[in-house]
């Protein structure tokens, strides 16, 4: 399905289609496309870049990356010429420039469109010639209110005429992802009536066949890694970059300093030599920098975990590798800057919480997980459960709304 060509699964009795716009497609994002339109509701989207489908490299991860699920099938979507003069994801508000889909719109019979966010020109001019074409303009954004509070007050007071006098008054609805995403569009003013849940969520479906596939495996798949079967370990999903604070782990691993516990820091990034300079400096054993994993052979290292560890800063606005982590009952620790956690972690019932950068919080944590077996399955059990109310179908459901 392309630019010209819609296929797919169509329900001529539906009066409008939904409209997503993306930057690109997204490993996240593709499969919910698919299962709505499997489902019977009509889901297109409309790119900005090929970047993931061409396998560019990625800057964070330092590498080219390309993702080895489908992300084009199952459902309707369109490419748009990108006009940048510095044309990329990564280089910032003006690397998206796509007048074709401004030309779209007027095209296109009224549908409800939903936006990523606004942080490229694209996205903006979408937000505002949706609306003059007289679409349904609904904004899926992801910023938590709690990292909102962290901005100066020069900077809030600038983002408060913009969002609040301007941009947001051009939205009809407004689909926020989790608790504290409401709570930024609350304080911006939008209300209640507004307001619908449309959560963050990954591909459940697909990481619980894993685990039930991969569950009575364990042993092997730790003996593959050559890590000791009795070993408790932790594990890491994410890029080596200082948003996400990998060595914050590495040094609460080191401090827990037990020869019966295994570090797996799944990914890649600028910080590897920071990571491997302190190993070796401190002689930390048993820990294994995997390098990158695609989505393929991810589940394999979730599968060996005993817990899952998330010690991002400012900028995670979620963190959906907790939902895939939480797919194979997995307690959840995790700082207290990201955005997820008031929705996903439950003190003592699905994980805990622990000060961003605080080190020696975060070692003691782990360090009681190590030795209390019963409280890790009971955790587990309940973040299993948890990670329910976090799918594609309650996602399908709740954007029904919105034809209604």
């Amino acid at each position: 399905m392309n630019d010209t060509d819609d296929g797919g699964t169509k329900n001529k009795n539906q009066a409008k289609k939904i409209i997503f716009v993306n930057t690109h497609p997204i490993q996240y994002f593709a499969p919910l496309y698919a299962y709505c339109n499997k489902e019977g509701l009509r889901v297109d989207a409309w790119y900005c870049s090929d970047e993931s489908i061409r396998g560019e490299k990625d800057v964070q991860f330092g590498r080219a990356v390309k993702w080895d699920i489908p992300l084009l099938d199952g459902y309707p979507y369109r490419f748009f010429k990108n006009y940048s003069w510095k044309p990329s994801i990564h280089t910032g508000f003006f690397g998206l420039i796509n007048i074709g889909m401004m030309i779209a719109l007027f095209k296109e019979p009224k549908s409800i469109i939903i936006v990523h966010g606004w942080g490229y020109l694209t996205l903006l001019l979408v937000i505002m010639f949706g609306k003059l074409a007289g679409h349904t303009v609904c904004l899926r954004s992801e910023t938590p209110y709690k990292q909102e509070k962290l901005h100066s007050s020069l900077k809030l007071l600038l983002r408060k005429l913009f969002l609040q006098q301007f941009m947001f008054r051009l939205i009809d609805k407004f689909l926020f992802v989790g608790k504290q995403n409401k709570e930024f569009y609350k304080h911006y003013g939008v209300k209640n009536n507004a307001l619908i849940f449309v959560p963050y969520a990954v591909d459940n479906n697909r990481f619980d066949k894993d685990y039930q596939k991969l569950k009575s495996e364990k042993e092997n798949l730790k003996e593959s890694l050559g890590i000791p079967l009795s070993n408790f370990v932790i594990i890491y999903s994410g890029k080596y970059i200082p948003k996400k604070r990998p060595i914050d782990l590495l040094k609460a691993f080191h401090l827990i300093n037990n020869d019966k516990s295994s570090l797996v820091m799944i990914g890649e990034g600028e910080l590897r030599g920071q990571l491997e300079q302190y190993i070796a400096d401190n002689k930390v054993n048993n820990v294994n920098l995997t390098g990158f994993i695609n989505q393929s052979s991810i589940s394999s290292y979730y599968a060996i975990g005993d817990v899952f560890v998330m010690c991002s800063q400012e900028g995670e606005t979620w963190g959906l590798s907790i939902n895939e982590a939480m797919n194979f009952e997995l307690p959840v620790v995790a700082s207290d800057l990201v955005g997820s956690t008031d929705d996903l972690i439950v003190n003592d019932e699905t994980g805990y919480t622990y000060k961003c950068g605080n080190v020696n919080e975060l070692s003691d944590v782990l360090g009681q997980l190590l030795i209390n077996t019963e409280l890790r399955k009971r955790l587990g059990r309940n973040s299993k459960e948890k990670i329910d109310q976090y799918s594609y179908k309650v996602i399908k459901n709740n954007l029904q709304i919105l034809l209604q």
